[in-house]
């Protein structure tokens, strides 16, 4: 997908990882040495966001499966569910913007392109969620801003329903 100036595309060995730097130690480092392995092995897809005039990764995020357990969920929403054992739902397992590039909306930007996967990816595969796990307070105040909810046995992973993110 093309945003501007920029474009969000699945990781490739074409993409420069080595410069990339958010500031979180953990985000670097798996960017530079996991992201590949992961995206082979099947447990995450990583997407990257490239500024199209140098090239450069600004930011990525990934994606994969997960379940969800009712019991975590507020019982406002379990209420209109089945009583399954577990729920479908998506997590973006990381999400990061380079240092260079902040203060340009960029995390906000991944954000919307990996809901909008998402949202596609469940009209195919059936998922009721985004997750997030959020780092710290000011991670989970950016995702609380864009309407993700506490689940309620954790006090730094959020949902998104997908009905929610459908009128985004």
């Amino acid at each position: 997908m093309t945003h501007g100036r920029y474009r969000s595309e699945t990781l490739g060995e074409r993409h420069p990882r080595a410069d990339f730097s958010c500031g979180v130690e953990a985000l670097d480092r798996y960017f530079h040495q996991q992201a590949g392995q992961d995206q082979r092995r099947g447990l995450a897809v990583p997407y990257v966001l490239v500024d199209t005039t140098s090239g450069a990764v600004v930011g990525y995020y990934t994606l994969s499966t997960l379940s969800i357990v009712p019991a975590s969920l507020p019982v406002a929403v379990t209420r209109r569910l089945p009583r399954y054992q577990t729920f479908p739902g998506i997590l973006i397992g990381r999400l990061a913007v380079d240092q260079r590039a902040r203060g340009q909306g960029l995390g906000a930007m991944l954000l919307m392109d990996a809901l909008r996967r998402c949202l596609d990816l469940s009209r195919q595969i059936g998922a009721m969620a985004v997750v997030v796990d959020a780092r710290d307070e000011a991670a989970r105040a950016f995702y609380e801003r864009y309407g993700f909810l506490r689940l309620v046995d954790h006090d730094y992973r959020l949902f998104l329903p997908m009905a929610t993110i459908a009128q985004l």
